[in-house]
């Protein structure tokens, strides 16, 4: 393993989402993280009072190196959230932050180049055999949106992935989803997945099933939604987390086949490692493998629900490592 280079340390990892941003300092190469936070992204206007809040707190040492996954793409310089108002400047940011070097990168690759640090306590699995060996991984997670990414195996370790895979049109997989998602398109001419696959999509996705039977919908946040959905005291309520958890079925299921990953299919975010044993219950697995003539491929993948604590620092710490290596 390649030792990181002295004067890169401390380094400052960051995770930053429609909703909360989290950071952490490490002091020295391969070391634990420290000073671990949780702001609240609306409580700042921008990131860097974010940042320069947090590190007020911590005492130490300014940083040296930084690395952050955005829920964002990262096509250039400039930033502009898809579902948060901040905007910015990459090297503006670096600058007014004193850092020699700051990486700023989508999320969910971020979360990606986690997965091969990832325990065995840190995942569990949900039907499939056991992943093959150098074969691609694919990567999803519903939070405030949708999450793709993955890992594509080269010569020596893994290439991760930097799309927008969460934006893809959403399938109906029979005629009841057909009708959901009319519904939804009357007021999104498009339905993406993250349209209805996310915290945001969520009361979405209520309001559509509770009009398509007809009955009246009160509101309700993703947590109200979810929590009523596993006690079974609410019916549309009910009917709206098993139809999540289908649709990501559908979705998961189309990522695993666009990428060959027989190296597994990982599922983060803020939503589903929070349903506990309802997910490993609930239609996600039977709808996964619902492929007509490629049943019998998707059965063998291994689907993994990530309950790692704060797996998406460490990608930002490989990513740093990685950069480290290379300069």
């Amino acid at each position: 393993m390649s030792i990181g280079q002295p004067d890169s340390f401390p380094r400052l990892l960051g995770d930053i989402g429609g909703t909360n941003a989290r950071f952490a300092i490490q002091l020295v190469e391969n070391g634990q993280f420290e000073h671990i936070q949780t702001l609240a992204c609306a409580d700042y206007p921008t990131p860097l009072e974010a940042i320069e809040h947090y590190l007020a707190q911590t005492g130490t040492q300014r940083p040296r190196w930084a690395a952050v996954g955005i829920a964002n793409p990262v096509t250039g310089d400039l930033v502009k959230m898809t579902n948060h108002h901040w905007s910015f400047s990459i090297e503006a940011l670096r600058s007014k932050l004193q850092l020699d070097k700051l990486l700023v990168l989508n999320d969910f690759t971020t979360l990606a180049l986690s997965l091969p640090a990832l325990a065995k306590t840190d995942l569990v699995q949900i039907g499939g055999g056991l992943p093959v060996e150098h074969a691609p991984i694919a990567l999803l997670g519903a939070g405030t949106g949708l999450g793709v990414s993955g890992l594509v195996p080269y010569p020596g370790g893994y290439a991760p992935l930097e799309g927008e895979g969460g934006h893809v049109t959403l399938p109906a997989f029979n005629d009841r989803e057909s009708a959901i998602v009319n519904l939804i398109r009357r007021d999104f001419p498009h339905v993406s997945a993250e349209r209805v696959l996310s915290g945001l999509g969520l009361p979405i996705l209520y309001h559509a099933i509770a009009q398509l039977h007809d009955l009246p919908s009160e509101d309700r946040t993703p947590a109200q939604i979810t929590e009523q959905g596993i006690a079974n005291t609410c019916p549309i309520c009910t009917e709206t987390l098993a139809t999540f958890c289908a649709m990501l079925g559908t979705v998961a299921a189309d990522l695993a086949l666009t990428l060959g990953a027989r190296g597994g299919v990982f599922i983060g975010g803020g939503i589903v490692p929070k349903l506990g044993a309802y997910f490993e219950q609930s239609p996600f697995r039977t709808r996964f493998e619902q492929k007509g003539r490629f049943e019998t491929y998707l059965r063998g993948i291994p689907t993994f629900v990530i309950h790692a604590k704060y797996p998406a620092l460490t990608g930002a710490a490989r990513a740093l490592q990685s950069a480290s290596a290379n300069n």
